[in-house]
C-alpha cells in the first residue's frame, strides 16, 4: 500500500504573513499530496502572490471569487475542490509539526466511524493552547468557561478545556476538537455533509464533533499530531469575531435541545452568552494576550 492521499484545506481572510507561513509548511510536507487554499478575502497584493503559486506549484488549488462566505462554508468548498481520501482542515495561521499529517490519518484506527482526529495544538510558546481537547460544551459549561468562573474550586467541575490535565500516551476519544486542525475521511465528512454552513466563523467545529458521536462515531485527540497556532491575525475587527462566536454558540445550544427545559435554558442564557463573548477584546485589552485568552 502506498502513501495515503492527503488534501489540506485551508480557509483565509486577511491573514497576511502567516498565511504564507503555513502554506510553506504544508507544502514542504512530502504526505501533503494537495494544498486547496479557499481564500474569503486578501489583501491584492496577496490575491496576487497566490494566484502565482497557484500557476507555479501543481499541489496548489486555489479557490477565489466567492467573496466572504464565512469559514464553513469555505471548508465545504475546499473539500469539494479536494481529491484526497483523507481531508486535514488547518488553520491559515497554524503550522505543522513534523509528523503530524502521518500521525492525523493514523489517529483513528481502531474508532468508529464518522470520526474526527484532531491534533494537539500549541500556543507559539510551546504551551498547549485551550480548545484543542474539551469536554461537552453546554450552555451553563460555556458560560462559566467564557468568565472563567469554572476556575473556582466549587465550579470546577464545570471546566470543560483539558490542557491543564496530562498529554495522554496514545490517541483518545473525547467529547470535542479544535477545528484550528482535524482530519476526517473523505467518506465520514460526506457522511456527515460537512460543516454546517449555518455557523459563519467559530463553533461550526464543535457542531461537527457532536454530530459525529450522535450518528455513532468517535472524536479523537491525537497527541501525537501537533501544530503551533498564531490565532487573532486576521484584520477582521475582534469584536465582529466575537459575536459570531456568540451567535453560534447560541444556534448550537437551540439546535441540540432535545425538549422544552432545554430550549427554554438556552433561551435563557442566549443573551449572557453574547454579552460574554463580546466583552472578550476588552478583556484582552485590559489583561493583556495571555491573560485576556479566553478560548
Amino acid at each position: 500500500m502506498g502513501a495515503p492521499a492527503v488534501s489540506v484545506i485551508m480557509v483565509a481572510y486577511r491573514t497576511g504573513p502567516p498565511l504564507f507561513r503555513s502554506i510553506d509548511r504544508v507544502l514542504a510536507e512530502p504526505l501533503a499530496g494537495q494544498l486547496v487554499l479557499v481564500d474569503n478575502g486578501s489583501a491584492p497584493e496577496d490575491e496576487a502572490a497566490l494566484r502565482e503559486l497557484a500557476a507555479r506549484e501543481p499541489r496548489f488549488t486555489l479557490v477565489q471569487g466567492q467573496g466572504n462566505v464565512g469559514f464553513a462554508r469555505g471548508c465545504n468548498l475546499g473539500a469539494q475542490a479536494a481529491t484526497g481520501d483523507w481531508l486535514i482542515v488547518l488553520n491559515p495561521d497554524a503550522y505543522l509539526q513534523p509528523g503530524c499529517l502521518a500521525a492525523l490519518v493514523a489517529g483513528g484506527q481502531g474508532f468508529p466511524s464518522p470520526c474526527v482526529v484532531g491534533a494537539r495544538v500549541l500556543n507559539t510558546d510551546g504551551s498547549e493552547q485551550r480548545g484543542a481537547r474539551r469536554g461537552e460544551v453546554t450552555p451553563l459549561s460555556t458560560l462559566l468557561s467564557l468568565t472563567h468562573l469554572a476556575a473556582l474550586p466549587a465550579l470546577r467541575r464545570f471546566e470543560i478545556h483539558f490542557d491543564d490535565q496530562p498529554v495522554p500516551a496514545a490517541p483518545t476519544a473525547v467529547p470535542t476538537i479544535s477545528g484550528a486542525c482535524l482530519c476526517m475521511s473523505r467518506a465520514d465528512y460526506a457522511a456527515l455533509g460537512g460543516f454546517d454552513e449555518g455557523y459563519f466563523l467559530h463553533v461550526e467545529d464543535i457542531d461537527l464533533c457532536w454530530r459525529a458521536r450522535q450518528a455513532g462515531g468517535a472524536v479523537v485527540f491525537q497527541p501525537a499530531a501537533t501544530v503551533l497556532h498564531e490565532g487573532s491575525t486576521s484584520e477582521a475587527p475582534s469584536l465582529a469575531v466575537e459575536m459570531h462566536k456568540g451567535r453560534g454558540l447560541n444556534r448550537y445550544f437551540m439546535k441540540r435541545a432535545a425538549n422544552l427545559p432545554a430550549r427554554a435554558l438556552a433561551l435563557a442564557l442566549s443573551p449572557v452568552i453574547l454579552l460574554a463573548c463580546a466583552a472578550r477584546p476588552l478583556a484582552r485589552a485590559l489583561l493583556g494576550p495571555a491573560r485576556g485568552r479566553l478560548n
